[in-house]
């Protein structure tokens, strides 16, 4: 690709509001392409005295070169290298929270402590960067630890996000666990409570089956109930051709004997 068109990518990266579509196309676009010289203004713009800046150059370092069929960044070792650096020393939240998030996807562990550094940051959407991205290594000890600390926080979504990384991505176990997910259930967030019961399920612990049964009995059943329902069962993936009523008269046949 022309030089030139690169250049143009990056300047339409900052184009309208940080979290409009046509710049985010642009970053998309630019990590598509994955190129050496794509790396090397990112790694630039990372630099930059504009905040914005250094967060377009972070969010294309993110993904660089990911695809369906190339999983991995195209200059991983590099890649990191530069957000790691970044990370310890940015103050200016929006470049942070794409540091956060570029080490999330970068996908090496080292990262972890780089990440749970802020889970106590003041800006709410820094945390959730936090949640969000240990989730990409859920089972460390340490995410695990900040992730509990995390589903107790002020933000529902950081709460939503850090419930969904232990429970539903992580595989660890204990029964100290189960109980941060059980309290979960309580949690005045729809979507939070939802998390809770999948990842209860997901660890075959039937308290998770009467809130189950209550919820298949309610007039909107999401996506997640469905997972939290055939995780209990012993499927791997939901039955096409079942209804809620099928779901919930299969749990309690399967589970009839349970006080």
């Amino acid at each position: 690709m022309p030089h030139i068109k690169v250049e143009t990518l990056f300047k339409q990266t900052l184009d309208g509001e940080y979290d409009d579509d046509a710049p985010w196309a642009a970053v998309h676009e630019l990590q598509r392409l994955g190129t050496r010289e794509v790396f090397t203004l990112a790694k630039e713009w990372c630099g930059s005295p504009d905040p914005l800046r250094r967060a377009r150059g972070l969010d294309v370092l993110a993904q660089l070169g990911k695809t369906m069929e190339h999983p991995s960044n195209s200059f991983p070792s590099e890649s990191y290298s530069v957000v790691s650096a970044i990370v310890s020393n940015e103050h200016n939240v929006l470049p942070l929270r794409s540091a956060i998030a570029a080490l999330g996807h970068l996908d090496n562990p080292l990262a972890v402590p780089l990440i749970a550094e802020f889970h106590t940051h003041p800006d709410h959407e820094v945390r959730f960067a936090v949640a969000s991205a240990l989730g990409s290594f859920p089972d460390a000890p340490l995410s695990v630890t900040t992730l509990v600390q995390l589903m107790k926080d002020d933000d529902s979504d950081v709460r939503d996000w850090a419930t969904f990384g232990l429970g539903v991505l992580g595989n660890t176990d204990s029964s100290e666990i189960r109980e941060e997910i059980f309290r979960a259930l309580q949690d005045s967030n729809e979507e939070v409570r939802e998390e809770a019961l999948v990842g209860l399920t997901k660890r075959r612990d039937l308290r998770a089956l009467a809130p189950l049964l209550g919820s298949l009995e309610g007039e909107q059943v999401s996506v997640r109930i469905i997972e939290a329902a055939y995780t209990l069962l012993g499927f791997e993936s939901e039955r096409k051709d079942w209804t809620n009523s099928d779901y919930a008269e299969a749990l309690r046949q399967k589970f009839a004997d349970e006080k």
